[in-house]
């Protein structure tokens, strides 16, 4: 890639004047910022939106930061929380991994730390589920570090402002393009630069219908110049998703439903659930329920069908319906709850979507 030989000093000083410039009447008033340019941040808030904002849109993380410091204001109370505290406050906002990073980079945060965010990007990668991008962010934004950023809004400005063709997420072009963010990020502001570039991505700049008539930079953007800007980027094609049928049994005895607790490796870990048969046939949900639990139940009744959409796979869900008839509970398999006595509890989307629909469709007593 070479968009290093497309940067001179001037292009340099030119985008990071008038991105300063732009983002300076443009910025938006976010919880976790400053209240003004060049003002104080508090580096745990830093932390936490970091976390929250790696794939989720602003307008979504908003009310889940506010929630989340107004429960846990300081390092130190997240990382006395328990886990499913921690995991309630996240539901909702998915990739539910990151509260988890999150939780155990608070741990490690009191107690390599003394409670203090770390402000160097080599320490804050030893943070667990801190990368280059969340550490430079952190760095520059809380501490006005000269670190660079690279996440998908700012791949995507430079590779029209540079007019790269080829896929941005080739290692060597990534490689060429932490160069570039390497060079462009200035000593003096550079958390506002970072942030300028990442809402340059996210309000003008955007993957579809760019607004490049009222982008501040659109006079130096190659991509605008030569009519490439609705190609660029490029991306390596991924694989389809995984095609996938999960059943989800609703067992209740009485006026109490069955709920189990996911494992602690894998999708929605350790996220309670309504038990879920990711392997077996809608045939075989009787004899499923037995093994797992213990407990014989009635020939389950479907009551609903819906999609759900992860990174990697099309997960269809099937809601079944079913009552106890013999059996006790295997040890440590479960608990039984009503369905209007759940909000302690974290739930991914489905799930939740599983329990409207039983709200909806079964009376409780």
């Amino acid at each position: 890639m070479m968009a290093e030989a497309k940067l001179t000093t001037a292009r340099i000083t030119h985008l990071r004047r008038v991105l300063l410039q732009w983002y300076g009447r443009h910025r938006r008033r976010l919880p976790w910022r400053a209240a003004h340019s060049c003002g104080r941040v508090d580096p745990y808030y830093t932390l936490v939106s970091e976390a929250m904002l790696q794939q989720t849109q602003v307008a979504t993380v908003v009310d889940y930061f506010n929630r989340f410091v107004d429960r846990l204001p300081t390092v130190r109370a997240l990382a006395s929380a328990d886990e499913q505290v921690v995991l309630r406050l996240w539901q909702g906002l998915g990739y539910y991994r990151r509260a988890q990073h999150l939780h155990a980079a608070a741990k490690m945060i009191v107690d390599e730390f003394d409670a203090r965010v770390p402000s160097s990007v080599d320490q804050l990668m030893r943070l667990a589920g801190i990368g280059r991008y969340s550490a430079g962010a952190i760095a520059s934004i809380a501490y006005g570090r000269a670190s660079p950023i690279l996440d998908g809004n700012v791949t995507r400005v430079l590779a029209r402002w540079l007019a790269i063709e080829q896929p941005v997420d080739a290692p060597k072009v990534r490689d060429g393009l932490w160069q570039v963010a390497q060079r462009l990020v200035p000593q003096s502001r550079p958390g506002d630069f970072n942030q300028a570039l990442m809402e340059l991505g996210q309000l003008v700049c955007t993957p579809k219908r760019p607004q490049c008539k009222t982008c501040p930079v659109a006079n130096q953007c190659r991509a605008y110049k030569d009519g490439s800007v609705n190609r660029l980027p490029l991306r390596t094609p991924r694989r389809a998703p995984q095609q996938v049928s999960h059943h989800i049994v609703a067992i209740h005895r009485g006026d109490k439903y069955l709920l189990e607790q996911r494992e602690a490796k894998g999708l929605w870990s350790r996220m309670w659930q309504i038990p879920t048969a990711e392997q077996a046939s809608a045939g075989q949900l009787t004899q499923w329920v037995k093994d797992h639990f213990g407990l014989t139940v009635a020939r389950p009744r479907k009551v609903k069908t819906f999609g759900h959409q992860t990174t990697h796979r099309t997960i269809k869900f099937v809601l079944w319906c079913s009552c106890v008839q013999t059996g006790h509970l295997r040890r440590g398999s479960g608990l039984w709850r009503r369905l209007d006595a759940m909000d302690d509890l974290p739930f991914a989307n489905p799930q939740h979507r599983a329990l409207k629909l039983l709200q909806d469709t079964v009376q409780t007593p």
